[in-house]
């Protein structure tokens, strides 16, 4: 009998991540726009400030990962409680079908009641069906009213040059 063991992920873990994360983009069909590095995922996830947080599932016996989660707190202020963001969940191809994915989500679910999160959320390619049928059979809802906005990049750099022009000018 193969068991998940699920737990925090420590520095040592960074190489596994970054692969994985590899692995997911692909999946993705968007390993070209992954630019991390093991040392950006050092410092964002186990330096001084970390920005999120990541579990890892690994086979027991024998400890090979099976997959991974990685989330940070965001913050409703319909609630005004926290709640967590699962930015990426993945079950590598050979270990799919097996429950684990379910595993990660419920471990991911007890840590928002722990934390005394209002909610669990997260996005979906509207593509991947498997996962859609998947988050709704444990009770995920889609927010269909809502669209997703990004703003990355030169385009990031121009909006926050222009509001840092207006701060400026305020100080003045």
């Amino acid at each position: 009998m193969t068991d998940l063991h699920i737990a925090p992920a420590t520095p040592a873990d960074v190489p596994m991540i970054l692969q994985l994360i590899r692995e997911l983009a692909e999946f993705e069909r968007l390993l070209h726009e992954v630019t991390a590095t093991e040392e950006q995922l050092r410092k964002v996830l186990f330096g001084p400030k970390p920005s999120a947080e990541v579990i890892m599932g690994r086979l027991q016996p024998g400890g090979e990962v099976a997959g991974f989660a990685l989330f940070f707190h965001n913050f409703s202020t319909f609630l005004a409680r926290p709640g967590i963001y699962l930015e990426d969940l993945y079950v590598r191809q050979q270990f799919r079908g097996r429950g684990f994915g379910e595993q990660l989500l419920r471990h991911l679910a007890r840590l928002a009641v722990e934390r005394d999160c209002g909610r669990l959320e997260w996005s979906v390619l509207d593509w991947n069906q498997r996962a859609i049928d998947f988050y709704k059979s444990l009770g995920a809802v889609p927010m269909n009213e809502w669209t997703m906005y990004r703003v990355t990049g030169p385009a990031l750099q121009k909006l926050g040059a222009a509001i840092a022009a207006v701060d400026d000018g305020d100080r003045k």
